[in-house]
């Protein structure tokens, strides 16, 4: 059996957060296995990694039973990135990264590129800087002993932020890249067919195409006869109706259903495919508004795969909303074939990668040999007359700034160590002061009374400094009373939550109140109320 599992990890590292070790770089790399163990699979694909090579480190990228293989963003950190950790016994027999070709080094990379001439150079590498599609090509063996290649591309799929119309036209090219790259690779092996108009009942539900406003994104997975093709993709969200995603997402998809007399569309839901009529089967939550808790999301990431693949080889679909970690939920697939690995990794592995390989770099790779200016270096050596007038008289302005002692009342020379204790001419002097005498000195005895007034006298300024202290207690606190309290919603009567207006408009930076509870369905009454106030300006 082979298990492959697609994961949007939203940063790598963001589940390796509450791990605590005393040696960090064991503690990621502990952390790293503990995670790839709990999923339990052959082939692991995480997008949205979120990180670049400049900080990528080893316990990351290298851990044991596993080789793995990671596309970074070119143009910004943090951002993007797709990694692929791959079993020892599912080592692929080729690596690539990027869907254009220009990223390959021409050495165990997967090919079949396709017709690109509607992009020019610049635009398929500004699709491809992104760090958004990683390929990998694995043999594996069918329970009938034929051997076939299986093709598996671990995509994240743009976002297109309704602000920003450039990010729609980058997201449609993306997909339209990705199409042909898909069609290059099927028509490799005389296996693709002509695309027929396919009728999506699931929702890409987040910035892609979606037929329903419950469902999302995810793997992908193209095959037929003896070649496949697997597509691992996690769709952002948006609104779905008349998305252009959602239009290039039915013409590539089929409708829902294995039996041979359905739709015949090159690609199908395989998660759909099992469980035609589950609800509930959400993949990503929002943490803001704590849906989770309430199942309250959307099915942002699937299984979707050639219809031969799917119907012929996969034993079911799943998914994993038990796994904590991320905003998304692993989703996954089972296969009933057997991996058969390559003798070595290719070249793309991050094994090979020079600040991971192992090997000793020598100290002449960080020195440069510098020529310099005979000219220059005859100036440098013997300066001309014009400098050493000028360091003549530098001297000699030193010499003149410099204090000299005064010769009028001492003289050259250390002092005596007895200098220091003769008295002072020009302080007080004390020998003609009349000191008192040691009667004077003698505090005379004091009556009753006197005792009794100076009691009461203090008593009195007791009271009156205790009476100014409550005083200035009492301004203080009214002036730093701190935030009035939270009023209740209307639906559960509970002190609300208060949040800040993000949105760019008139309305941006301002405070509001809304129901604390979780964001849940409209009908459940222990979820969110629609309660919501205006906090009025301190």
């Amino acid at each position: 059996m082979l298990r492959l599992v697609s994961w949007n990890i939203n940063g790598i590292r963001s589940p390796l957060q509450g791990v605590r070790c005393e040696e960090p770089s064991s503690c990621s790399a502990m952390a790293m296995g503990r995670i790839l163990d709990k999923l339990d699979a052959d082939i692991v694909c995480l997008q949205e990694t979120k990180v670049t090579r400049d900080v990528l480190t080893e316990p990351l990228a290298i851990i044991e039973g596993y080789n793995s293989y990671f596309s970074f963003s070119r143009n910004r950190s943090g951002y993007s990135g797709v990694a692929t950790f791959c079993k020892d016994s599912a080592t692929p027999v080729a690596a690539e990264e990027g869907l254009s070709g220009l990223l390959s080094t021409q050495n165990g990379d997967v090919g079949c590129y396709g017709n690109m001439d509607d992009f020019t150079q610049e635009e398929l590498r500004a699709l491809d800087s992104e760090g958004r599609a990683l390929l990998t090509q694995h043999k594996i063996c069918t329970w009938e002993g034929k051997e076939k290649t299986l093709t598996l591309i671990n995509v994240y799929c743009p976002h297109a932020d309704p602000g920003k119309p450039e990010r729609l036209t980058f997201k449609m090219r993306f997909y339209r890249l990705l199409q042909i790259r898909a069609e290059a690779l099927l028509a490799a092996g005389r296996y693709w067919k002509p695309v027929q108009q396919g009728f999506l009942e699931l929702v890409l539900g987040a910035q892609s195409c979606v037929r329903t406003h419950w469902e999302g994104c995810g793997i992908f997975v193209f095959a037929s006869s003896s070649a496949y093709f697997f597509v691992l993709f996690p769709f952002p969200q948006e609104c779905f109706e008349e998305d252009p995603g959602r239009k290039w997402m039915d013409g590539l998809l089929s409708n829902l259903g294995c039996e041979s007399g359905s739709h015949m569309g090159p690609f199908i839901d395989s998660y759909r495919c099992f469980q035609p009529k589950q609800k509930g089967a959400f993949t990503c939550w929002s943490t803001v508004s704590g849906a989770r808790h309430l199942n309250y999301g959307s099915r942002l990431d699937y299984v979707l795969g050639d219809r031969t693949l799917v119907i012929d080889t996969f034993q079911s679909s799943f998914l994993l909303p038990e796994v904590m970690g991320s905003d998304h939920c692993p989703v996954g697939a089972v296969l009933s074939v057997s991996s058969v690995p390559a003798k070595q990794c290719p070249p793309l592995c991050t094994c090979f990668l020079p600040e991971f390989a192992g090997t000793q770099l020598k100290i002449l790779r960080f020195l440069v040999h510098f020529k310099q200016d005979p000219v220059f270096k005859q100036s440098a050596l013997q300066p001309s007359n014009q400098t050493q007038v000028h360091m003549r008289q530098n001297k000699a302005r030193v010499r003149s700034t410099r204090s000299r002692p005064s010769k009028t009342g001492s003289s050259r020379g250390q002092k005596n160590l007895m200098s220091y204790f003769q008295p002072s001419s020009s302080g007080p002097q004390t020998s003609n002061l009349d000191l008192p005498s040691l009667g004077t000195l003698i505090t005379p005895k004091t009556s009753e009374e006197d005792v009794m007034a100076n009691v009461v006298e203090g008593q009195a300024k007791a009271s009156e400094a205790k009476d100014e202290k409550e005083i200035r207690t009492s301004f203080w606190k009214s002036l730093l009373g701190g935030p009035s309290p939270m009023p209740l919603c209307g639906g559960h009567r509970e002190p609300c939550v208060m949040r800040t207006v993000k949105k760019p408009g008139p309305n941006l930076g301002r405070h509001f109140y809304m129901c604390a509870r979780p964001q849940g369905p409209p009908t459940d009454p222990s979820s969110r109320c629609n309660f919501f106030l205006w906090s009025r300006p301190s």
